[in-house]
């Protein structure tokens, strides 16, 4: 490992960090949280999906949103083996940490009922991926990410359009504009809270400092309402969003943040803005789903392991 000044010497030079011996030790610190969530993230997605997923309403949709559901597993396999790679144990990290303590979105804890909720969640959800993975793949100094991204910007390109055909194929459906915007209502400002806390309150400034992304959350989530609102638009959906022109970016037309009701799905506008400090004891705190989500992909470690000491 390395001094601060050598890393930062070697990334003004142009050159990318390809490995543990390389990297000094915030710039570790930075990359292995910012691997974690991705790897987190990933992997939570395909037990929210797969829930949803037996709502599908057809043997072709439902092996569409499995293909989906590989793909997401591959890429946090991607992350986590990189983990392993800078020291991470990776078995302890996914298998005997508590529910509580991964690092993914609130979004996935709470969950998706519906085939609509699930395709919204393509169209939102993996579009969120994709331009934060996307700025990563295009900035991120760390080498084997930056070539490992590759193939995950292009798969995760693919989910957010499947997600926008079956969100156009619904809303000419007889009652089908009424479900989408039901979904929307709730998850577009759940994927505009995804992106984290605002610029000015941003705590950890290394990955920026250090080339591991290339955008603050504030501009990775004006890129994300960029595409996503006019999206939801074109379909006559209804968004609380605006462009404003004179200022070049998307102003929310609701109090953000704002309480959340989880089970209810419903967002409490009329309470008017709360502080990020409470949106933080949420987001700890979990969702609904998150210890059966978290469960469910630990069980069969755990019961070889029962098995193995019994």
């Amino acid at each position: 490992m390395i001094t601060e000044e050598a890393v930062l010497t070697r990334l003004a030079g142009g050159r990318l960090v390809e490995s543990l011996e390389q990297m000094s030790p915030i710039y570790l610190e930075g990359i292995q949280r910012i691997l974690t969530v991705s790897a987190d993230t990933e992997l939570i997605s395909a037990p929210a999906y797969y829930h949803a997923a037996q709502d599908a309403p057809s043997a072709n949709a439902f092996v569409s949103a499995m293909g989906i559901i590989q793909d997401e597993l591959g890429h946090a396999h991607i992350a986590y083996r990189l983990l392993q790679d800078l020291g991470v144990n990776k078995e302890r990290l996914i298998y005997e940490r508590r529910p509580e303590d991964f690092k993914y979105p609130y979004a996935f804890d709470v969950p998706l009922d519906a085939w609509v909720e699930l395709v919204v969640a393509n169209a939102f959800y993996d579009r969120a991926g994709y331009v934060l993975l996307g700025d990563v793949f295009h900035h991120s100094t760390f080498g084997p990410w930056k070539r490992a991204l590759v193939k995950v910007d292009r798969e995760e390109n693919f989910h957010l359009r499947h997600g926008e055909t079956w969100m156009r194929k619904i809303v000419k459906e007889p009652g089908g504009r009424e479900k989408l915007q039901r979904a929307v209502d709730w998850m577009f400002p759940l994927t505009v809270e995804w992106f984290g806390l605002p610029d000015t309150l941003k705590k950890h400034t290394e990955q920026l400092n250090y080339g591991l992304k290339g955008s603050s959350n504030d501009q990775l989530r004006q890129t994300w309402l960029s595409t996503a609102a006019p999206l939801c638009e074109t379909l006559g959906l209804r968004v609380p969003a605006h462009y404003e022109a004179g200022e070049g970016r998307y102003i929310l037309d609701y109090p953000f943040p704002c309480a959340f009701d989880a089970q209810e799905k419903r967002w409490r506008f009329e309470e008017g803005q709360i502080t990020w400090d409470e949106v933080l004891k949420r987001w700890k705190a979990r969702g609904p789903k998150n210890a059966e989500f978290v469960g469910g992909v630990q069980r069969g470690y755990r019961e070889w392991a029962e098995m193995v000491r019994s």
